[in-house]
């Protein structure tokens, strides 16, 4: 006769031998209805349910499948990757709404679209806040204008540029993700929604088009302050005696002011006015705070006070004037060596003329109007 305790060992152990086959089994099972049977595709274009799907640069749609079948968008793993076979499907960054319940063909055409992509801005560089409307030529968007576009979650449910400028007035600067070397300049303009001007990097960005509109700014200021600062913003600055603020305001001149192969060189007659306390008289200032622009500006615009008119104001403007690009920030951090005061575009193909003396400027400047450079049509 075995012992009590023997008996309920071996009865143990059957059981827990009992429960891993158990275990095994059920495993298997769901394995088979999802990776084997479970094919199911469901039919059309969703039930009306909108999922915001995210694709981060190198997804697959292998990678993306757990997200797409635990969200209800596709009926099954299997079934998505058969198609993905078919379609070979070259996927684009970004945040897509697709809906519970649609073919995998579906899906995958949806995540594969420029018309059902958001949440992706490419911002040129020279970029500013509010639209530009240009004198005999097309008005260019402006950032506002391009985030509110790409934040659609559905056809009819956008963030407005309205709410994105009340975001931008009224959050605190530190709350919106403005670098702290910026936040003091950005906070003495109020609730000014230009207060923001230039610290959106050009390029492109990644944001949820599902999130706030304070967010969505935070999103963007938060990753250009580090495009920013990996240019040496910050060191670079101390090299040539201006804030790192400063040193974007000044880069942005120089992106809306300068020729391509001019850049360092308009970088030095900025750093150069400023070391002798001459006004920048840059059209660009002037134009930054008009309805309509063109390279020429009126005696009347030149001679309005505006917190941006270098014509009227002394130093840089109170803010950038656009988003500079990684070469204007350079050419800030190193600019060209030469005692240049004055620069004028003489012809159309972008010749532009550096001078010292103000009587050569005028006559570029006069070079400059007899070759229709200067003609405004104001």
């Amino acid at each position: 006769m075995q012992p009590k305790y023997r008996r309920r060992r071996q009865w143990a152990g059957a059981l827990a031998i009992a429960l891993v086959v158990l275990l095994v089994g059920v495993t298997g099972y769901v394995w088979y209805e999802r990776e084997v049977a479970g094919v199911r595709d469901y039919e059309g274009t969703g039930n009306g349910t909108v999922v915001m799907i995210r694709v981060e640069p190198g997804d697959s749609v292998d990678s993306l499948s757990r997200q797409l079948v635990d969200k209800k968008v596709v009926g099954s793993r299997r079934a998505l990757m058969a198609e993905a076979e078919k379609m070979q499907p070259d996927l684009q960054a970004g945040y897509y709404p697709l809906q519970q319940e649609m073919s995998a063909k579906t899906a995958l055409e949806y995540l594969t679209s420029d018309e059902h992509r958001r949440g992706v801005v490419d911002i040129p560089n020279g970029s500013t806040l509010d639209n530009v409307n240009v004198v005999g030529g097309e008005s260019r968007p402006g950032i506002y204008t391009m985030i509110s576009k790409q934040s659609c979650e559905e056809k009819d449910h956008c963030v407005s540029v309205d709410e994105l400028k009340q975001a931008a007035a009224t959050t605190p600067p530190a709350d919106l993700g403005v670098p702290e070397w910026a936040q003091k300049q950005v906070a003495a303009r109020g609730d000014d929604p230009k207060r923001i001007e230039g610290l959106i990097s050009p390029g492109v960005h990644l944001f949820d088009p599902s999130s706030s509109p304070k967010d969505i700014l935070k999103t963007l200021l938060t990753t250009s302050a580090k495009e920013y600062e990996d240019t040496g913003l910050i060191s670079a600055s101390k090299t040539v005696n201006l804030t790192p603020y400063e040193m974007l305001t000044a880069a942005s001149l120089v992106e809306r002011e300068a020729p391509a192969n001019d850049f360092d060189k308009v970088a030095r007659v900025i750093l150069n006015r400023l070391a002798i306390g001459q006004k920048l008289e840059f059209d660009s200032t002037v134009n930054y705070s008009i309805d309509e622009v063109e390279v020429a500006t009126t005696n009347a615009d030149r001679k309005k006070e505006t917190p941006w008119n270098t014509y009227a104001k002394e130093g840089l403007p109170a803010t950038p004037i656009a988003s500079p690009g990684l070469q204007a920030l350079h050419a800030m951090e190193h600019p060209a060596e030469g005692d240049w005061l004055y620069f004028v575009t003489v012809d159309k193909d972008g010749r532009t003329v550096f001078n010292r003396d103000f009587a050569a400027h005028e006559n570029a400047i006069q070079e400059s109007i007899n070759n229709g450079v200067l003609d405004s049509k104001r």
